[in-house]
């Protein structure tokens, strides 16, 4: 989970933004990414910088570990690096998310999980239409090539390079950047969160 950036262009750490969870309680952001990203392994962990140790004590879903990313002014590449470099060597490969996509679709994202389990040596990502993107699944074959990314650049080129297969994983376009971007959504997640609490299964 890249959770490491300033959050320079929204003004304030997205990490920290807070909504209503399912049962009325309060939580933030990276604890819905979190939850995201349990979809995919049991093990978790956020690459921090910017606003840590604040979002660990602000956080209630704890992941697996916090990864810290010293070089995190430099760009998205220094927290790819960090998170890659903290795995052992028995990893096949590493799912990676990204704290402001919440409205990702949740049985989609499990399909994906899925279905790079089938495949491990083969890349993944999700389609964004002329581009793959994250979620995105890097196996342990394509990590020298990573470790090279630098600056703001994130591992898209080297998965349109490697023809990694796309999967349709609706929220994806649904990211927050602006204040009115968050104000949207906020919406659509209070609304996900009224129906869960009069229609639980």
């Amino acid at each position: 989970m890249l959770a490491a950036g300033a959050s320079s262009r929204f003004g304030r750490p997205k990490a920290l933004l807070k909504v209503s969870g399912e049962q009325g309680r309060g939580h933030i952001l990276l604890d819905n990414a979190i939850g995201q990203a349990r979809l995919l392994s049991r093990d978790v962990r956020v690459a921090c910088g910017a606003w840590y140790p604040l979002i660990r004590f602000r956080c209630s879903q704890q992941p697996s570990s916090w990864v810290p990313v010293p070089d995190w002014h430099e760009g998205m590449a220094a927290s790819l690096v960090a998170g890659i470099r903290s795995l052992g060597p028995r990893a096949r490969g590493v799912f990676v998310l990204v704290v402001d996509q919440p409205l990702l679709d949740r049985d989609a994202l499990q399909a994906f999980g899925e279905a790079v389990r089938c495949f491990p040596k083969t890349p993944a990502a999700a389609d964004y239409g002329r581009r793959p993107g994250v979620p995105a699944y890097l196996p342990r074959w394509l990590w020298p090539d990573v470790l090279t990314l630098e600056g703001d650049r994130g591992a898209g080129g080297l998965l349109a390079e490697a023809n990694a297969t796309r999967m349709d994983i609706p929220g994806v376009h649904d990211d927050i950047d602006t204040p009115e971007d968050w104000a949207r959504i906020r919406e659509v997640l209070s609304r996900r969160a009224l129906q869960a609490r009069q229609y639980p299964d």
